[in-house]
């Protein structure tokens, strides 16, 4: 009879497709990881990868059992979850997909307020790209995520996690540095450092920029990034001109790095969401953790943007 070990083994390996990378994860050998899905397939007579050298593949029967075997064990885990809660201490283990850069800045306070009322609840935050988080909230590879644009799916449910104001800054020394508004053609003169395409901020500013009559093609891109961190220093070190996230803003335009000057008629927010699978069933660390982020976002926010505006030079 398979066991719950042999499950996990094959939803991680179908996951990656890739055993070794599944190895890595569940921190075993590739040559355990092969060894539990040949077992699994000797003992049902049936073939649950196609093996071409090193890469892999499900086959039809790993494909029609992967949403069978992801049930049991998401059932397996909330019953885990149930005995070792049974003494009404809230534990466990929460993981977490991450597509934002400003969302890393929000989650250790967000982490720390939390585990500061949940002790022993362990996180784990993994940076990625919206796409794989969304994959893997889906697959249950993450139980939340955070990313920077709304999720239409079925499965998905989400709730504002904080609203980010996008903003646009300049070099210290730019002959801007003492104006206080700029039209938006003036915009279109200045060296322009871009992010990559498919960043949330990058995709709402080409929105805002169409809507004043700009078209993004007219910037003058001198330069593309793709780190939001990258570009903010990149317009420290006086290279250009970039809209950016008022929170990665935030410390160097305390520390008198860079500018902040407002462009004529633009209002660009971003807001940032919460996500996971919808269920019936949650571990009492997922509910209280949805919960937690409810209840107390707004002062979350507002502490992340006032510690960040209150950095003073090492």
């Amino acid at each position: 009879m398979i066991n719950i070990s042999e499950l996990r083994v094959f939803v991680t390996a179908a996951e990656e497709l890739n055993f070794s990378r599944a190895a890595q994860r569940l921190n075993l050998s590739q040559s355990a990881v092969s060894q539990n899905i040949q077992s699994i397939e000797r003992a049902y007579g049936v073939e649950l990868f196609l093996r071409h050298g090193r890469s892999v593949q499900l086959s039809e029967t790993g494909k029609f059992i992967l949403p069978i075997a992801r049930g049991i064990l998401n059932s397996t885990r909330v019953l885990e979850d149930a005995l070792i809660n049974a003494r009404g201490e809230i534990s466990g283990g929460l993981s977490i997909g991450c597509a934002t850069t400003c969302g890393r800045y929000f989650v250790p306070n967000l982490l720390a307020s939390f585990q500061g009322k949940y002790p022993h609840v362990r996180t784990r935050v993994t940076q990625t790209d919206r796409a794989q988080v969304i994959e893997g909230v889906l697959n249950q590879v993450f139980d939340l995520g955070i990313v920077g644009r709304k999720t239409e799916h079925r499965d998905i449910e989400s709730q504002p996690l904080f609203e980010d104001r996008v903003i646009m800054i300049v070099p210290a020394n730019h002959p801007w540095a003492n104006r206080e508004q700029v039209s938006p053609q003036e915009v279109l003169e200045q060296p322009f450092i871009s992010r990559e395409n498919s960043s949330g901020t990058h995709q709402a500013l080409l929105d805002e920029l169409r809507q004043h009559g700009i078209q993004p093609e007219n910037l003058n891109v001198v330069t593309e990034l793709g780190d939001a961190e990258a570009v903010e220093m990149a317009v420290e070190k006086g290279i250009g001109i970039t809209f950016i996230s008022e929170v990665m803003a935030a410390r160097s335009l305390a520390l008198g790095r860079v500018k902040k000057i407002s462009v004529e008629g633009f209002n660009l927010t971003q807001q940032i969401y919460l996500v996971r699978r919808k269920s019936e069933t949650f571990t009492r660390a997922e509910s209280r953790f949805w919960d937690f982020v409810q209840q107390n976002r707004e002062t979350l926010a507002a502490e992340l943007l006032y510690n960040l505006a209150n950095v003073t030079p090492s």
